[in-house]
């Protein structure tokens, strides 16, 4: 008997509820009563009833037909779902509801706070990127390099993780200032660099070819230093 009846209750099918909608529903501005009756006619669709009536929807909830007349309205008219019109094959006009809506307004939030958090992670990052400056430099910076650190941000679009990596460069190099850096981050654009690997190749390959072009005693004086000058190579 036990068993008849779990594959009776197996037959009749299940409801796919989102994780992210029951996290999510409260902050897209619906209400419990709302979200069981959209949840409801989600079910009413997947078992082939594409317009459940009021009547049929208070079966299934505490509300009453005139109730549930009212919370339907409600949730088209605040764009949850909509109730669209076609014809059928026999030429037949039906209406039906589609809850499209919904999961548009889910999705867009989600696309929201990702930007949001992604903004959050930006500014701690670039507050780290100020830190770190200002401990090479010994000093506060003064406004116009605060603004020269926006601009390769903002306009120049050089990722952070490329400017501390300028920055190491400078220090590496003893020509800590603004104008160093920048060149090397010029010529890191202008020859395709996007990754700190990338910078890595590309000024092994510099070295190795400003080596060749200069003499012996030139050259054990470079092999002192790690880096290289991006203002020599600009000549």
């Amino acid at each position: 008997m036990k068993q008849k009846s779990l594959v009776r209750w197996m037959a009749q099918g299940h409801v796919s509820v989102p994780r992210l909608l029951l996290e999510h529903y409260a902050k897209i501005g619906l209400k419990e009563d709302e979200l069981v009756a959209l949840l409801q006619v989600q079910a009413f669709i997947e078992q082939g009833n594409q317009f459940p009536t009021p009547e049929r929807l208070s079966e299934r909830m505490t509300h009453s037909m005139s109730e549930c007349a009212e919370l339907l309205g409600k949730l088209v008219k605040k764009g949850y779902m909509t109730l669209e019109k076609k014809w059928d094959e026999d030429g037949i006009l039906f209406e039906f509801y589609t809850l499209e809506p919904l999961w548009s307004k889910l999705l867009q939030l989600l696309e929201e706070e990702k930007q949001e958090s992604e903004e959050t992670d930006k500014i701690d990052l670039e507050g780290q990127l100020y830190s770190r400056f200002e401990q090479e430099f010994c000093r506060p910076l003064s406004p116009i390099e605060s603004e020269t650190l926006s601009m390769w941000i903002d306009q120049d679009h050089h990722s952070i993780e490329l400017i501390l990596g300028a920055l190491r460069e400078a220090v590496v190099s003893g020509k800590l200032n603004f104008r160093y850096i920048d060149r090397i981050l010029f010529e890191w654009k202008r020859n395709g660099v996007k990754t700190l690997v990338q910078a890595k190749t590309h000024g092994e390959k510099f070295r190795k070819y400003n080596q060749q072009r200069k003499p012996d005693t030139e050259r054990k004086r470079d092999d002192s230093f790690p880096s290289f000058s991006w203002l020599e190579q600009s000549k």
